[in-house]
């Protein structure tokens, strides 16, 4: 079993640092277009990307001959679930965005690590010490490498602090479905769902022309088959065998590798707050997967979600 959430650990850190690198390309490709219009298009890219996948894993597998309804529905059930929570999240930190800085924004996702347990406590899901240790050092680092002109609240934090909130639910129901259904599909459902709900506020307020978005086509083809395609499927399918408190700890590093990536491919500079903040948060991942005592006694108690 160990080894399993070794193997799940290092595939959300492989999320991670996609996501990380993929704040660049979003950096980049607002200077073309909008927020909903790069969300619709690159969730639509992430979708479309892994239908391909789908069919090659379909050819492989024996075909099963009384295929289960109740499987049928919790993928389709749960992928609506992530694709809602995903759309919703993802248009409320763009939103946010405009209205806050990036450092803020950041930060205030990141509190995900914080909402996710405290959730978990309404599901009847025991989070060990030293996992909220974990978290409260997470915390501190993410504020030390986010947050450099102090603290306010503001429109935009606010829209941030509902995009969290989202991000929280998104992983919690991922942490309820991914174990009874295929994660590649549910992802695949989920990316065309958020797509289409983003595509009505684009058409809505936005309009893009097709200029703009040709001219955005490197940051749009990153973002959908790798940030979406690669590493919102990668999510799913390493959350099986981790706490989701653990697994939001673990995601938490795109911000870190975020600001590295800021620093490698665009050339900004990092302050020595900002290298604490990095190593704070990737000793909090370190601390969080340390061997408890009695896992016995702190293993989570499966709950039965009417969703």
């Amino acid at each position: 079993m160990r080894t399993n959430q070794l193997k799940s650990s290092l595939l959300l850190l492989l999320t991670a640092a996609i996501w990380g690198v993929a704040f660049v390309a979003q950096s980049v490709g607002m200077d073309y277009i909008g927020p909903f219009t790069f969300n619709a298009i690159r969730s639509l890219i992430g979708g479309l990307a892994l239908i391909p996948c789908i069919w090659l894993m379909n050819r492989e597998k024996p075909k099963e001959k009384n295929p289960s309804p109740h499987g049928r529905k919790n993928l389709w059930i749960g992928g609506a679930c992530c694709g809602v929570a995903l759309a919703v999240a993802s248009s409320l930190q763009q939103m946010g965005i405009q209205y806050t800085s990036v450092g803020k924004a950041g930060f205030i996702t990141a509190l995900y690590i914080v909402i996710v347990p405290l959730l978990g406590i309404f599901l009847k899901k025991r989070v060990p010490i030293l996992v909220w240790a974990a978290v409260a050092l997470a915390v501190v680092g993410m504020y030390l490498l986010c947050m450099t002109d102090g603290f306010s609240i503001g429109k935009g934090d606010l829209f941030v602090m509902a995009c969290a909130v989202c991000f929280s639910i998104h992983i919690l129901v991922i942490d309820y479905f991914s174990p009874k259904v295929d994660g590649v599909k549910m992802s695949c459902i989920q990316f065309l769902l958020c797509g289409v709900l983003c595509a009505v506020p684009m058409l809505v307020w936005e309009r893009p022309v097709l200029s703009q978005i040709l001219a955005a086509w490197m940051p749009l083809l990153y973002a959908g088959v790798l940030s979406c395609g690669v590493g919102y499927t990668l999510q799913i399918v390493g959350q099986r065998n981790l706490d989701p408190t653990v697994a939001s700890l673990i995601l938490s590093l795109e911000s870190v590798i975020s600001v590295l990536a800021g620093w490698a491919i665009l050339g900004q500079k990092l302050t020595v707050r900002e290298l604490i903040g990095c190593v704070l948060v990737f000793c909090a991942i370190i601390l969080a997967q340390l061997p408890q005592k009695n896992p016995e006694k702190t293993k989570p108690v499966d709950t039965s979600l009417s969703l």
